[in-house]
């Protein structure tokens, strides 16, 4: 600050030039910035679905599994009776 500007006073818009490039830098910063943890929270949502489903899809395989050994056993027990 010089020291003509603090004898005149005012504002110090006045005086000091815009950085035009550095706003549009900041700017882009920001924006890069809010995008990434938007895609960061949709990553997590689809990870906790891919999750869920992988639970339904080891439920149904054991289901299917219990289903085979009991008709299995009851094949059994009907042969031998």
């Amino acid at each position: 600050m010089s020291s003509q500007r603090r004898a005149v006073g005012g504002s110090r818009f006045l005086y000091d030039s815009f950085d035009l490039t550095q706003a549009r830098i900041d700017a882009q910063e920001q924006v890069e910035k809010e995008r990434r943890a938007g895609l960061e929270y949709r990553l997590g949502k689809i990870e906790e679905e891919l999750e869920r489903l992988e639970r339904r899809l080891w439920l149904a395989v054991y289901g299917v599994a219990s289903g085979v050994v009991a008709h299995g056993a009851l094949a059994l027990l009907a042969a031998r009776f």
